[in-house]
């Protein structure tokens, strides 16, 4: 049987890298940073990692998890119900509700697991699930897990998604669920007309803040913060793997009922490890840096402000934004990967995204700013595509 199928995966690949949709991994050799060395490639400036607050080799951090290696280990060999629980992992949980102003938490070895994990335990087929178009692809699978109606709006249209509401209203429960940052496109959800309708139509909320969580709000405190909405959302999924320390772990936050129902039923809580020792520890150790200082969220807002202005200056098609992500619109899946790999001859490291991670014809090189970015940076980032904008014909 696999020579037959053998045969068909490698046509299907063929088509992929023909089509110029393929996906290479470039290997780096360093900890993640503003600058980073790539094999082969030598030093070059990173650009599209989600390192927004640049704390993923920071050294606080790193201190606070080669401590927890001596006091609680390497790893649990368990899931949290049966030996899996630490005094650290429920001190985490405690601080992120804190940092929300929620009533509870519970951590997940991903945010793809907060998501898939979240809609199952709470809501049946007699309940509704209505779901931004623009969705991640965790809350897409979690919704299919889940036996509730299925509506979907168009992206952070208030129209729709109010039309959807007034569909919805056969069923039971509502949920409405959207991204706090559209990871593509950088948009942040307009979560105060969303809570309205949420209100006008007896539904509840939640929101995906793993792109907006330490970005977004006067404090990094989310979507919830910049609209003034700080408690009054019911579910909040995030993750400590962006702009949280960049490791790896997801948590859901919110009211206290909801996490408990979790902790029961959520299949990926129920059925996985706990998240390592160390990353708790790290988790813990950031979110006391967070709540001491707001001068890397300032610094975050400066860097985003200043590349932006400066890139729509020299002609590029930005879509506009309210987060740390700046989409580079170019169109074409072949001319993004043919100008991020220019960029690195430039020593810019980005990458180019095309179908299926956005829709066809849709194709852009997404540029994540980070605090870790001096001016320096930004300007020779600038002035790279700047020069090859120009040879590509992207931009006069």
């Amino acid at each position: 049987m696999y020579n037959r199928v053998q045969a068909h995966l490698k046509k299907e690949l063929t088509d992929i890298k023909e089509a110029g949709l393929y996906k290479d991994e470039r290997i780096i050799t360093t900890p993640q940073g503003a600058e980073i060395e790539v094999e082969n490639g030598g030093k070059v400036l990173n650009f599209c990692a989600n390192n927004y607050l640049g704390l993923s080799n920071d050294s606080e951090l790193v201190k606070a998890a080669k401590e927890a290696l001596d006091s609680h280990g390497y790893g649990l060999s368990s899931v949290r119900f049966i030996c899996g629980t630490q005094d650290i992992h429920k001190e985490l949980e405690a601080k992120i509700a804190e940092f929300f102003g929620t009533e509870d938490s519970i951590l997940y070895a991903a945010c793809f697991d907060a998501n898939g994990g979240a809609f199952e335990p709470l809501l049946g087929k007699e309940d509704a699930i209505i779901s931004d178009a623009l969705n991640h692809a965790s809350i897409i699978d979690g919704v299919r897990l889940c036996k509730a109606q299925r509506y979907r709006y168009k992206n952070s249209d208030m129209e729709d998604l109010e039309e959807q509401l007034k569909k919805a209203q056969a069923q039971r429960f509502r949920l409405i669920v959207t991204d706090g940052v559209f990871s593509m496109d950088g948009n942040v959800a307009p979560m105060d007309k969303i809570y309205a309708l949420a209100e006008k139509y007896d539904a509840m909320v939640m929101v995906d803040e793993c792109h907006s969580a330490g970005v977004v709000g006067e404090t990094g405190r989310g979507v919830t913060e910049l609209f003034d909405l700080r408690g009054k959302i019911e579910i909040i999924t995030g993750t400590l793997g962006k702009a949280f320390g960049g490791a790896i772990g997801g948590f859901t936050t919110g009211k206290k009922e909801i996490i408990d129902m979790l902790r029961q039923r959520s299949r990926p809580y129920l059925f996985s490890n706990s998240i390592p020792p160390m990353v708790a520890a790290a988790g813990i150790k950031m979110f006391d840096m967070m709540s001491e200082t707001n001068d890397l969220q300032d610094r975050l807002h400066e860097n985003t402000i200043y590349f932006t202005e400066k890139m729509e200056k020299a002609g590029f098609d930005i879509k506009p934004t309210k987060s740390a992500i700046t989409a580079v619109m170019l169109y074409d899946a072949k001319l993004s990967q043919e100008m991020a790999a220019k960029l690195l001859d430039e020593g810019i490291y980005v990458i180019g995204f095309y179908f299926p991670v956005v829709p066809k014809g849709e194709a852009r090189i997404r540029v994540q700013i980070s605090a870790a970015h001096t001016r320096e940076h930004l300007d020779k980032c600038i002035a790279a595509f700047t020069k090859v904008g120009k040879e590509m014909g992207v931009i006069k």
